[in-house]
């Protein structure tokens, strides 16, 4: 599984050998640290919370059932708009400051 994250051109990507033991606080001030060298503030964002609810929806796609993604983008997280992909990728969008944005991309490792 890979996260992607970009803000405006900029991106990072992340790898999850395993989904149901991955470091998310890890992650979190992985990506906050990479926002803040591009000059946006992504502090009040829930990343972490918003990081396992992907990562979940994804790892339920990999079994073959995309239910899981699918409910998470019905039920939403916070003030990121959610979409799911087909190939079970989840994207979340949100609006940051100056016009610019943040995307956080889930694939699945299958």
């Amino acid at each position: 599984m890979e996260i992607d994250i970009s803000i405006d051109k900029e991106s990072m990507a992340l790898d999850v050998n395993n989904p149901y033991d991955f470091d998310v606080t890890k992650a979190k001030n992985g990506i906050v640290d990479f926002a803040k060298r591009h000059g946006a503030d992504i502090e009040g964002l829930n990343i972490d919370y918003l990081l396992s609810r992907m990562i979940r929806g994804v790892a339920g796609c990999e079994h073959g059932c995309p239910a899981d993604a699918k409910s998470l983008v019905n039920s939403g997280v916070g003030s990121f708009k959610l979409n799911y992909i087909d190939g079970g990728i989840l994207s979340a969008r949100c609006a940051l400051s100056d016009n610019r944005k943040i995307e956080i991309k889930v694939f699945p490792g299958f």
